[in-house]
């Protein structure tokens, strides 16, 4: 596994941690341990976008300069050693 995809593992498990714990806290809006856990997730997410976009370049057009998101290699453009 590349640096690149290792990175996007850690910040795609960090979004799903934190949309989980969105979920339940629209159930359980007072338990202020998942409040404190949704928010250290998203702190986390938001790090690790942030270190992946300045290695990487934008994960969205949203993010960074438009001509840049048109620039970077598509996820097809990517192969894996080997082949």
């Amino acid at each position: 596994m590349t640096p690149r995809e290792k990175l996007l593992l850690r910040l795609s498990s960090a979004q799903f941690a934190r949309w989980e714990l969105h979920m339940y806290l629209d159930t359980h809006p007072n338990d202020m341990q998942a409040i404190a856990m949704e928010k250290k997730y998203a702190e986390m997410a938001a790090a690790l976008t942030q270190e992946f976009e300045s290695k990487y370049g934008p994960l969205s057009p949203r993010s960074g300069v438009a001509a840049e998101w048109l620039q970077n290699p598509w996820p097809w453009d990517y192969t894996r050693e080997g082949k």
